[in-house]
């Protein structure tokens, strides 16, 4: 290399000077720095990325990849008791095998005539979801659940044309963060603290701001983000609607084989992930977010993301698969659409489907009926370590808990000294708090390893 300008990289063809030439004068181009121009002088970063010189050889790239990734340690390979929105379910392998064959791994983006098989997939998909979160309209998915939640809020303010959002159970500060991100600049976020003896939703709170007026929405969680199914969601919807807002509820979709579903008590839009949903975790990820409304035209007309249909054909008995309502899209708006819809979740879609279809009713009941033993059992078993409190007794709990830590050792000391042992949990909420999670996977002899080795730590 000779510099910058002139530099080849190795993996990028079109970096050679002769080729980057041509293509600018292809298109009418002096230089590269024309397609930023839209982009502020006071954004932009006047230097080259700080990044290391280009591996020229494909074994010792390959060497330095598999280096990195040795420097993972997997939820597989260790005891994890870690939740908080990524999960440690068992993904059939059924569920591998269909979203692994390449007509869906490979088919991003298609029509009805030539991607039939995805569109049908994924209006399976919407079908379950919609059966088990007992509703009429499920969108396909997108990126996670945080956007979910972060477009049902958006949505709620376009349908009401108010502007502030009120958060009435606790919410994990990563979901928050992503929240006031994706409604700013058109919403405001009020966070109404929870009861700090219940960890429940503080309905008086919650009245006192909707009597300010001007708000578009409460939202709730379920579970919240301690992991508490509030036995105040009922009241939550009956004071958003008596002030003319909308009632958006977050849920996880595990729960509902033994939960009912937000439709049951008056939620107007519910939304969550599906990465529990047949979904592994990929270094913290995995995710893909799910909308769900009645069939209404005012609910409707307000998903900025794709909606897939049933249609008759020509053909008497076959039907066909496509887009409902294609010109409330981005796609068909461009950048006069209600918000930006781009790459998708949609393969996870798939895979959700799979799993609903593997699990049937039944088999839902089963596993949320399993969880929550767990959880009971956990909470119980780890309020038996001396030197830990289990808060929030009274509350039922779904697969995340919080611990209080009373024996003066920090929430991140003992965190780290739980890695040591080969236990992921434990994630620390504060000085003297920790979030653990429980699932299906856990049995009671994990349970049980988990409260000995905080035995052994905090004595």
């Amino acid at each position: 290399m000779t510099s910058a300008e002139n530099a080849v990289h190795p993996y990028l063809p079109n970096s050679a000077p002769a080729v980057r030439q041509a293509m600018l004068d292809e298109i009418g181009a002096a230089s590269v720095e024309e397609f930023y121009a839209d982009i502020p002088d006071s954004v932009r970063l006047h230097r080259p990325l700080d990044l290391p010189a280009p591996m020229r050889s494909e074994a010792e790239l390959a060497r330095h990849m598999e280096q990195l990734l040795a420097r993972n340690t997997s939820t597989r390979q260790a005891l994890s008791f870690l939740g908080q929105g990524c999960y440690q379910h068992h993904v059939p392998a059924v569920v591998d095998e269909v979203v692994n064959r390449s007509e869906f791994l490979t088919a991003y983006a298609g029509e009805p005539y030539e991607d039939h098989g995805r569109f049908q997939a994924l209006w399976e998909y919407q079908s379950m979801m919609a059966e088990l979160l007992d509703v009429e309209v499920v969108n396909v998915p997108v990126y996670d659940g945080f956007q979910a939640a972060g477009t049902a809020l958006r949505m709620a303010g376009r349908i009401t044309g108010r502007r502030r959002l009120l958060l009435a159970t606790a919410v994990d500060p990563d979901k928050l963060s992503r929240v006031r991100d994706y409604v700013r600049p058109d919403h405001d976020v009020v966070v109404v603290p929870v009861d700090p003896r219940t960890g429940c939703a503080d309905l008086d709170a919650v009245a006192a701001e909707l009597a300010k007026g001007d708000v578009a929405a409460v939202f709730a969680d379920m579970p919240s983000a301690l992991g508490i199914v509030d036995a105040a969601l009922p009241q939550l919807a009956e004071l958003a609607h008596g002030a003319g807002a909308l009632y958006v509820v977050g849920c996880n979709p595990l729960a509902l084989g033994v939960l009912a579903p937000p439709s049951a008590f008056g939620a107007d839009i519910a939304c969550g992930d599906i990465q529990t949903l047949g979904v592994h975790q990929s270094y913290g990820g995995g995710n893909a977010g799910f909308i769900a409304t009645r069939d209404e035209e005012h609910l409707v007309a307000e998903y900025p993301s794709r909606l897939f249909g049933l249609a008759p054909t020509t053909v008497d008995g076959e039907y066909g698969f496509g887009d409902v309502a294609w010109e409330r899209t981005s796609f068909a708006l461009r950048e006069d659409g209600k918000e930006w819809v781009g790459t998708a979740a949609a393969l996870h879609g798939i895979g959700a489907g799979v799993y609903l279809a593997l699990m049937g009713p039944h088999g839902m009941r089963e596993i949320g009926d399993t969880i929550l033993t767990h959880t009971a059992y956990a909470r119980q078993r780890l309020a038996q370590v001396p030197g830990v409190q289990v808060p929030f007794g009274d509350s039922l709990h779904f697969a995340d808990f919080t611990v209080r830590y009373t024996g003066g050792r920090t929430a991140a000391e003992i965190r780290a000294d739980l890695r040591q042992h080969g236990i992921f949990g434990g994630v620390p909420l504060g000085d003297q708090q920790a979030a653990y999670c429980v699932t299906e996977v856990h049995t009671k002899a994990d349970i049980d390893l988990l409260a000995t080795t905080l035995e052994e730590i905090i004595k």
